[in-house]
């Protein structure tokens, strides 16, 4: 595939503005006239090789910033708010989704907030009997999907909270383990850490000053239960101020978000951004050899690689994703060009789904989505007990991957065909989007195109896709 040309005028305009030039001194620096420069900010000129080095070197500035995934995410939320039937006579090309999420930003944004308070509202008007005599009726937007956004367009890396979390982990003593060092920073603040026969994984009773942890669950179950207790207790102006700037719009917002973050702390002390980093390159991102040598489990592993986004010191841009058995994405992240839905369960032709049909073993993918990206996928089914034989078993699988030109860098990518063209599995994002008109998977019909029934003719679907 040929090099895509890089279109980062919103990223360009913003830097300029933050450093307070005007766009004439902005384009001196850059070495282009001020007609190129301004070309270059209404993307209608992609960034030459020169401005990219000399962004890099008059400013300081991390250039992987200017190809990172945001433009794509609107594009992707766009696309699929746009299939609503709501915009039946509205079908905008992809070209102009494009330009709206590299050009417009705030407004796409501003239009996906749009689009969210209407589907709250139709959902309450749907249970208008429930709300019948309610006082707080008035409409604003899930608490779950404003954090669950709040992360997306954060890109899942909040670097405030990672530094902490990594100081922390540094200030642990020679030879003592994560769990003893976390055990004695309780100490200090005159809490009493111990691990009983409790149902909960964790329960902390401020007024006697004791964390108990549950004894049933994994010592990595443990390790994350103890540092979210650390965040919460040692963290709190930061948590808090960054609370404060992400502006939530409700009072369950503010909480599952603090949550959210003191979990972030938690993976994030874990498993210390550069020794983490430095260790997933060396054993080229074997999932089983991190967590052995950090005392995680698989799946922490699997989402702290996807947050290694630390301008200066990126690592692999991973997507991230755990499904249950119904197909419900339950954790969604990507640092790719892959988008998640928003909206209902990911693609059936996805190796995660067939995951749970071979537990305990990784499978892998490659896949190609509809607008000619390549990635490798590899999926495993995770199970996690409750330390009981009448305690319930949540079955899930987890998926994890990145673009096929980061495949080298994976020790799973050995020994796969990457060059063969027939060897990638066509997946899309959601059905209702989707643009092939020959997938045998398919489920629904997409929103944004329009269907031909023809009742003395039936193929593999019972309509075709015009």
């Amino acid at each position: 595939m040929p090099p895509q040309k890089l279109y980062a005028g919103a990223k360009l305009r913003e830097t300029r503005l933050q450093l307070q030039l005007t766009q004439k001194d902005f384009a001196a620096k850059l070495g282009v006239s001020l007609p190129y420069l301004n070309q270059m900010e209404n993307n209608n000129r992609p960034l030459s090789t020169a401005v990219v080095l000399a962004l890099a070197r008059e400013f300081g500035m991390d250039v992987t910033e200017l190809s990172a995934g945001d433009s794509e995410r609107l594009v992707s939320d766009l696309r699929e708010a746009l299939a609503d039937p709501l915009f039946a006579t509205a079908n905008p090309a992809l070209p102009d989704l494009r330009l709206v999420g590299a050009n417009a930003p705030g407004f796409a944004r501003a239009f996906l907030d749009l689009h969210r308070a209407y589907r709250q509202a139709q959902e309450q008007l749907a249970s208008l009997d429930e709300a019948l005599g309610r006082e707080d009726t008035t409409l604003r937007l899930s608490p779950w999907e404003e954090v669950r956004d709040f992360f997306h367009y954060c890109d899942n890396y909040i670097d405030a909270v990672d530094r902490a979390a990594e100081n922390f982990a540094g200030r642990a003593k020679p030879g003592l383990d994560f769990m003893a060092h976390a055990a004695s920073v309780l100490a200090d603040h005159k809490v009493t850490l111990r691990l009983t026969h409790t149902e909960d994984l964790r329960r902390f009773d401020a007024s006697r000053g004791v964390l108990e942890l549950s004894s049933k669950v994994s010592r990595a179950t443990q390790a994350f239960q103890l540092a979210h207790q650390v965040a919460l207790l040692t963290q709190r102006d930061l948590l808090e101020a960054t609370l404060d700037l992400a502006r939530f719009q409700s009072p369950e917002a503010r909480a599952i978000a603090k949550i959210g973050l003191a979990n972030y702390f938690a993976g994030a002390a874990l498993m210390p951004y550069r020794r983490f980093l430095a260790a997933a390159q060396d054993c080229r991102h074997d999932l089983e050899t991190l967590a052995e040598a950090f005392g995680a489990s698989i799946e922490q592993v699997a989402h702290r690689l996807s947050t290694l986004q630390r301008p200066g010191a990126k690592g692999v841009p991973f997507f991230f994703v755990r499904v249950d058995q119904a197909g419900t994405i339950t954790k969604r992240h990507s640092a790719t060009r892959l988008q998640f839905a928003r909206f209902g369960g990911a693609c059936p032709l996805w190796n995660v789904h067939r995951a749970f049909e071979t537990p305990g073993r990784f499978l892998r993918q490659l896949a190609e989505t509809p607008d000619g990206m390549r990635y490798f996928c590899l999926a495993l089914a995770v199970t996690k007990g409750g330390g009981a034989f009448h305690a319930p078993v949540r079955r899930y699988a987890i998926g994890l991957g990145c673009e096929i030109n980061h495949a080298g860098a994976l020790v799973y990518g050995d020994g796969m065909d990457l060059g063969r063209e027939g060897g990638y599995d066509p997946i899309g994002i959601s059905c209702r989007i989707c643009e092939r008109d020959n997938c045998h998977q398919r489920s629904v019909p997409p929103l944004e195109r329009h269907l031909r029934i023809d009742p003395d003719h039936r193929k593999l679907l019972p309509y075709s896709i015009e």
